[in-house]
């Protein structure tokens, strides 16, 4: 760097070896004397723009015009003027005496005239790109003269490149001055550097060098007359050759052409201004303009314009110029570009306390999240999403939910059984019907990544003890189809022992459609039984119990029917009704066999604006938490995971009371099933029966969901009639005892009885202990 500055300062040096950039292929065109090259950094190899211009007397006016750019271009910021990084001046020596080179550094940019022969764009696609380029020039050109009182004196084709982001961005700042029409002692030109312009691109005044009637002229006469020679050139697809030919109006747009005439006026003060141009143009009044503009001022948009301006977003992509669109919006990115320009926003948003983002997030992961890698879903995304199980707002609870079809998968073993199960344990139990039937849903889906001892604990307790016991109609038929799409999972004796007692019983279920799931579980679950027989006659006791219907039809369709749901587009409603199943009104609840993951039925258009939407009631305070994002609740916290994976400690849902039908069927559920024993065991005693009922429970992790171990009281070991229920019997604690009578003894009173109590119909309990009556 020494030697550079010695070199600049002391008029010898390397030259281009010394600049912090590497110099490289030229392009084809720029404006006036400059020449334009590409270039990158040294330092990081970021790709910039190269200006140079040389000159072997140092007084050349070249020069000088070319330091006045290089002031003018460094001071004069705007994002429709080209960006500046960098200037030098250096002097080389050599035989033939001294050379003085000007280098400007740009973001990096290319001359449009080479741009729109890449694009290559044809019909309204070119008209609504050179719409919005030409928007972008005349915002430029309108903050030079209105708010900067600048004059650029060459607007025209070579002066405007194009960024990578296909942007347009006006340059050329070398005859750029101040208006000094207001002063009224102003002399001599007011353009000092104004033979650099060519001739064919100068007003009449211009030409004629009238600087009195330019000082009379408002300050964009100049520049608008170079707007209608730019919007010439780039419609006629050739350079302005001479004045005249702005008269050929053949290729201007029949929309645009009235404010072209205008700004090309004969007489100074009645050229159209650029502000003017941008906002009575209906040229401008396309999606294209419309899409981008939007963009830039995301920012100033409230929720309910946002939300809308994305929905709409999908369908106008594939409307709107397929190169604009890869530069604006990252549709159709290759993979490389997309992970390398879209993910890192993407995974830097999670982070946003703001709800609205979230959501949005939520709504399209199934558009971007297949390209987030497993670490990084696991250490940055899923602790920020996770969040979501336990907000107050229902909505963000279900998409939270239905994120974890594509997250889970690429969750660790830690997170995945210690922590996710933990969220799905509670929300198997939420207020929202549709929520507890598709995590029953989910839970069917991401099995196949548990380890087995997990799966072991939680899936039946979590199909058959919570799911197939709900009220809600489809969440019962969604535990009816998890257990057959995990079917493989499960040996012989539990699916004879703990599945099909839990699931023969709703063959009577109320709801026609879990009947009908019903008969074909229990046709499979047989089906697997047989299969499992058979092969024990045959001999082969290595596989016969542990058989699963993998290849069987319907097994793999849990997958499927999620899945496709995940991109459904409704949204579901802050509330949705716990239905029983005696209720006569009807559910607007999608069943699980037809489309998976259940939408709440949308009663209102639901408006996401900011945090505070969701949180009209405000959440109980966490000291670990405080992102806005709801609070961890009934000791979730990742630090602290017990050994049991969170079907274990969750209080039972207060539920509406169920009909006399679907009591009947989980009064049925709640019986467990004795197993076959080789031998008949005597009754055991009381303490006995304690002790092996501790022992078991500490043997399940999952005991305080699992079916109960029947209590057998000590009385029952006193007595026993010809009418006493035998204990060999499976269905003793829901049947009925023999009807009994009671002799009341005579009361107290005026001497007389008391008349015989009425016969009560039902069976009565029996008291074995008292002293009277009958024995």
């Amino acid at each position: 760097m020494f030697n550079f500055l010695k070199g600049v300062v002391g008029g010898s040096g390397g030259g281009q070896k010394d600049l912090p950039y590497n110099i490289g292929d030229p392009y084809p065109s720029a404006w006036s004397s400059w020449s334009h090259f590409r270039g990158t950094s040294k330092d990081d190899g970021s790709p910039v723009s190269i200006f140079s211009l040389s000159g072997s007397n140092p007084q050349d006016g070249r020069l000088a015009a070319g330091r006045n750019g290089v002031k003018r271009l460094r001071t004069v910021r705007h994002p429709n003027i080209l960006s500046f990084l960098y200037s030098t001046e250096v002097e080389t020596v050599d035989g033939s005496g001294t050379k003085v080179t000007i280098y400007i550094v740009t973001e990096p940019a290319m001359p449009l005239s080479e741009k729109i022969k890449e694009l290559s764009l044809e019909g309204t696609q070119r008209d609504e790109y050179y719409a919005w380029g030409l928007h972008q020039i005349a915002k430029a050109v309108s903050f030079l003269n209105n708010d900067c009182k600048l004059v650029h004196g060459n607007v025209c084709l070579e002066s405007v490149v194009v960024t990578q982001t296909l942007d347009w961005k006006l340059h050329a700042f070398d005859v750029l001055s101040e208006y000094d029409g207001t002063s009224g002692t102003a002399t001599g030109p007011m353009l000092p550097y104004e033979w650099l312009v060519g001739s064919q691109y100068k007003s009449v005044e211009l030409a004629k060098s009238d600087w009195v009637a330019i000082r009379k002229s408002p300050p964009w006469a100049i520049d608008s007359w170079g707007l209608g020679c730019l919007i010439y050139e780039i419609f006629s697809g050739m350079k302005l050759g001479k004045t005249e030919e702005l008269r050929n109006t053949a290729s201007i747009p029949k929309s645009l052409l009235p404010d072209y005439q205008r700004l090309l006026s004969s007489t100074p003060s009645r050229r159209l201004n650029a502000s003017k141009l941008i906002e009575n143009s209906e040229y401008f009044q396309n999606k294209l303009v419309d899409t981008i503009h939007f963009m830039e001022i995301l920012s100033l948009k409230d929720s309910v314009e946002k939300d809308t301006f994305f929905r709409k977003l999908p369908n106008l992509t594939e409307q709107l110029p397929r190169q604009i669109v890869l530069k604006k919006i990252g549709s159709w990115l290759s993979a490389e570009e997309y992970t390398l320009k879209v993910l890192p926003t993407i995974i830097k948003l999670f982070a946003s306390n703001d709800r609205a983002i979230r959501v949005a997030l939520l709504q399209h992961i199934d558009q971007y999240g297949e390209s987030l890698s497993a670490r990084v879903v696991d250490e940055q995304v899923y602790p920020h999403v996770a969040t979501g199980f336990v907000d107050t707002s229902s909505i963000l609870r279900e998409l939270t939910l239905k994120s974890m079809l594509i997250m889970a998968p690429k969750l660790s073993q830690r997170n995945l059984s210690g922590s996710l199960l933990k969220y799905l344990s509670k929300l198997q139990v939420d207020e929202e019907p549709a929520i507890r039937t598709n995590t029953t849903i989910l839970l069917g889906n991401i099995a196949s990544f548990l380890n087995d001892g997990t799966r072991k604990r939680v899936l039946i307790n979590a199909f058959t003890v919570r799911a197939l016991r709900d009220t809600f109609s489809p969440a019962r038929g969604a535990g009816v189809m998890a257990l057959c799409a995990t079917s493989s999972y499960y040996d012989t004796t539990e699916i004879a022992t703990r599945i099909l007692p839990n699931i023969v019983v709703l063959t009577i279920d109320p709801d026609s459609d879990v009947r009908s799931k019903v008969f074909q579980a229990v046709d499979q679950f047989m089906q697997i039984l047989k299969q499992s027989n058979e092969k024990s006659n045959a001999g082969d006791t290595a596989h016969a119990g542990s058989l699963g219907l993998a290849s069987m039809p319907g097994n793999a369709g849990l997958l499927e029917w999620a899945m496709s749901s995940l991109t459904l587009k409704g949204k579901p409603s802050d509330q949705a009704p716990i239905a029983a199943s005696n209720s006569v009104r009807p559910v607007t609840t999608t069943t699980a066999a037809s489309s998976g993951l259940i939408e709440t039925p949308s009663m209102a258009p639901v408006r996401v604006s900011s945090s505070s939407d969701f949180a009209d009631a405000p959440a109980p305070p966490s000291p670990t938490s405080t992102d806005g994002w709801g609070e961890i609740e009934n000791g979730i916290h990742e630090e602290q995971y017990s050994d049991k994976d969170g079907w274990d400690d969750i209080e039972p849902l207060e539920e509406p009371k169920p009909s006399s039908v679907l009591a009947n069927i989980q009064a049925a559920q709640k019986r467990p099933v004795s197993q076959p024993k080789p031998q008949a065991t005597s009754l055991r005693s009381k303490s006995t029966v304690k002790a092996v009922a501790t022992k078991d429970e500490d043997d399940d992790l999952w005991g305080s969901i699992a079916v109960p171990t029947p209590k057998i009281a000590s009385k029952s070991l006193k007595v026993k009639t010809s009418g006493a229920v035998e204990d060999d019997d499976p269905w003793a604690a829901i049947a009925a005892p023999p009807p009994t009578t009671k002799v009341k003894p005579l009361s107290a009173g005026r001497g007389r009885g008391t008349k015989a109590a009425a016969p009560k119909l039902g069976a009565q309990r029996i008291n074995r202990t008292s002293s009277s009556g009958m024995q």
